[in-house]
């Protein structure tokens, strides 16, 4: 690692050999090259130290470290080396959850109360501990719009897990006050997203010339939001005055939401005006499953609070993101190819019926 410049922060991304994480290691990298990055990463089937490229790997203020955020000893060690912290590390399907539930507590509560325990710890060195969870915690939405006072209401495995994980780092804060930010990131797309999400998962499989797999209606709405923009948001946590983001929550999304139906079609119509696609033969067709266990039925951001107080708000549009992400994954065949298999798990449904979701 280089000596730290003035001012400079060393910053320690858990799980950042994944989708979100790489590419906020990418975009911090790039942007403030006289600070230096550790990435812990357990590369689960979901992380690919690939997933970081190559120019990052070799510099000289990079480093890696294969590790699990449930190693006490791995992670009080990186942690006493750092400024800050950004916590990605987490088992993060929701259907991966209902088929191997187990593994969410250990990794998403577990691994957390191991970060939170070593910023208690080293909290004198520690500048920003910024909590990555999820607006699965809310649950159905019981307004248009979610802020992050809406009742917490997890509705699987994985949401329990991220709920308990969300709530030990605020326990933290309130009992110890170690330097703590949440944020509660809605849905997110773009490049080297696991093909289980569905954005990958649909683009993959029109390539691929198959079906798309719809839950149920396909009538579930979800808010979008493009990676660079969860970038952004970090970055302005990241710098922000200390008395405006410690010990807060803050949702990031888009503030709009559409159903996996319309997902689905706008997808079709992109790769159907796709130059690089030209030859393929497009369906409209679906094959519409059972309803996912524990489906949450719509989700739509608030982000008034992170807007005023540091100025967020999204700037890639939905389907300006849906059209660069449908190039990288045309782009990267090589990339995802053999991960095809990884799209589906086999569950359990309410009904007693095993389907692949």
């Amino acid at each position: 690692m280089t000596a730290k410049a003035k001012n400079a922060k060393t910053i320690l991304i858990t799980g950042g050999a994944g989708f979100i994480g790489s590419n906020i290691v990418e975009y911090l990298f790039d942007k403030y090259p006289a600070y230096n990055f550790i990435v812990l990463d357990a590369l689960t089937y979901a992380g690919d130290i690939k997933n970081i490229p190559e120019r990052i790997h070799k510099a000289k203020n990079f480093r890696f470290v294969y590790g699990d955020v449930r190693n006490a000893k791995i992670v009080q060690h990186l942690v006493s080396k750092v400024t800050d912290i950004i916590h990605f590390a987490a088992e993060t399907h929701v259907a991966r959850s209902i088929y191997d539930d187990a593994r969410f507590f250990e990794t998403d509560v577990l691994g957390t109360l191991e970060i939170a325990n070593a910023v208690l710890v080293n909290r004198s060195n520690i500048s920003l501990f910024i909590h990555i969870s999820t607006s699965e915690v809310y649950g159905t939405a019981k307004s248009r719009l979610m802020d992050e006072s809406h009742p917490l209401n997890p509705a699987s495995p994985y949401a329990g897990a991220k709920t308990g994980a969300d709530r030990l780092v605020s326990s933290y804060y309130l009992t110890h006050r170690i330097p703590a930010v949440i944020l509660r990131i809605f849905n997110q797309f773009g490049p080297r997203q696991h093909l289980e999400k569905l954005i990958p998962r649909f683009i993959t499989n029109i390539i691929s010339g198959e079906l798309l797999t719809i839950h149920g209606t396909g009538n579930s709405m979800r808010d979008f939001t493009y990676v660079s923009d969860l970038a952004r948001g970090i970055d302005l946590v990241l710098h922000a005055p200390k008395e405006k983001v410690v010990g807060e929550v803050f949702n990031l999304g888009n503030g709009q939401s559409f159903s996996i139906n319309e997902v689905a079609q706008k997808i079709i119509k992109l790769m159907k005006r796709n130059h690089k696609l030209s030859k393929l033969k497009f369906s409209h067709s679906a094959l519409n499953i059972g309803d996912r266990p524990g489906q949450v039925f719509r989700h739509t951001a608030s982000y008034d609070k992170i807007k005023k107080v540091l100025g967020w708000k999204p700037r890639v549009k939905f389907d300006n993101g849906l059209e660069k992400t449908i190039d990288w994954y045309l782009d990267n065949q090589l990339w995802w190819r053999d991960k095809k298999w990884m799209r589906h798990v086999e569950i359990e449904t309410e009904a007693g019926k095993f389907e692949k979701h």
